[in-house]
């Protein structure tokens, strides 16, 4: 029997020979679910959900609805357990990498590709950053800084002037450059000059 914590890191190493430039992030929240892995590419966010031969599909359906509103494409990760019926529980354009142990090794094959998710939300994908992360986005498309805006606020505004196909490389990139080791500095740092302007605008 495999379970989750056998499957993880060569999943991973399949994957990043598969795709080739990739970053992995694991447990992300995403609404009421927790994503086992947030799969970046350079163009799009993957959502991998891992059903080991241990899981059940008791959370699934919550799962795939979470899954499909932040993230542009998603895999179902099953073992073999799961893997003559797994196709049964998540929509069509899910793609299924299944899993099986073959003597001191695991195999992976993908079974389906993913196609892209009609049901993505914009507002729900650029939610997964970081408000200095936004900040840096608004940066280098030369709009205002909106200090003291709320994050729903400069996500729409966002939204509306830069185009689609520049924010998916944009996404892309900030989430492959996060640094959690610094990221708290980095959010209080913009918390505290965000109140200074707010500040000078009162004064």
């Amino acid at each position: 029997m495999l379970y989750d914590r056998d499957i993880r890191e060569p999943l991973f190493e399949f994957l990043e020979e598969y795709y080739g430039k990739v970053r992995m992030i694991e447990e992300k929240r995403m609404g009421r679910s927790r994503a086992d892995v947030m799969m970046i590419l350079p163009n799009a966010v993957c959502g991998l959900e891992i059903k080991s031969d241990a899981d059940t599909y008791a959370r699934l359906n919550r799962q795939v609805l979470d899954y499909n509103l932040y993230c542009d494409y998603n895999f179902i990760v099953a073992g073999t357990r799961h893997a003559h019926h797994v196709a049964e529980h998540v929509p069509d354009w899910w793609g299924i990498i299944t899993v099986e142990s073959e003597e001191d090794r695991v195999d992976f094959y993908v079974l389906r590709q993913p196609e892209e998710n009609p049901n993505m939300d914009w507002k729900k994908k650029m939610s997964l950053l970081w408000r200095p992360e936004l900040a840096h986005i608004q940066e280098v498309n030369q709009m205002p800084g909106y200090r003291g805006k709320s994050k729903q606020f400069v996500i729409e505004k966002i939204l509306l002037k830069v185009p689609k196909h520049k924010l998916y490389a944009q996404i892309s990139q900030e989430l492959f450059e996060r640094d959690y080791t610094i990221i708290e500095e980095q959010i209080r740092n913009y918390k505290k000059s965000s109140s200074k302007i707010i500040g000078s605008v009162r004064d």
